[in-house]
Order: C-alpha cells, then sequence, then structure tokens
C-alpha cells in the first residue's frame, strides 16, 4: 500500500522537540521524506499497524496532529512535481 503521512507536533516546549525528532525517526525508517513534516511510504498492512502504534506512543494527542492518507498503488509514481522536489525512489531496493 502507499501511504501520505503528514504532520504537525506542537514544538514551543523541549518535550514538544523532542517528538517532532522521535516521529521524524519513525517516519524516516520506513518511508521517504518529501518535504520537511511529509512522508511517501510503501508498506504492507502489518507494517502500517507497527507505524501508526510507535507513532501513537509518541506524539500528545491533545496538541499533535498525524494524518496518513492510504493512496491507489502506484500514486507515488504518477505524482507531478514542481520546484526543488525530493524524486523518492519507492521501488528500489535499500541498502543499510
Amino acid at each position: 500500500m502507499e501511504l501520505l503521512i503528514t504532520y504537525d507536533v506542537d514544538t514551543t516546549t523541549p518535550e514538544g522537540q523532542r517528538r517532532l525528532r522521535r516521529v521524524a525517526k519513525i517516519c524516516e525508517g520506513i518511508g521517504h521524506r518529501v518535504q520537511k513534516s511529509v512522508f511517501e511510504v510503501v508498506c504492507e498492512p502489518p507494517e502500517r499497524l507497527r507505524l501508526e502504534a510507535r507513532l501513537r506512543e509518541v506524539i500528545d494527542s491533545d496538541t499533535d496532529s498525524v494524518r496518513i492518507y492510504q493512496l491507489d498503488y502506484g500514486t507515488f509514481h504518477k505524482a507531478e512535481h514542481l520546484g526543488a522536489a525530493v524524486d523518492a525512489a519507492h521501488r528500489e531496493a535499500w541498502i543499510f
């Protein structure tokens, strides 16, 4: 499945700044950052469940917001990029 993840974490406190870094690290571990707080993710349903669980553990549900959009397969490939866009190679192998 293809997911578009966006987030807005309240960073007015040091705890919020830490949550922002943790949310970003979680998303970096599974997807491609295409804008500062926007990630494109290609994953299987079990991975999505783990991702959502990890994000729920980190965010403050009273002040932070994470939006996860499930897209049709192939949507990222058809995306049109304008300006200084990141070309995320979703289907290529990752080297660790």
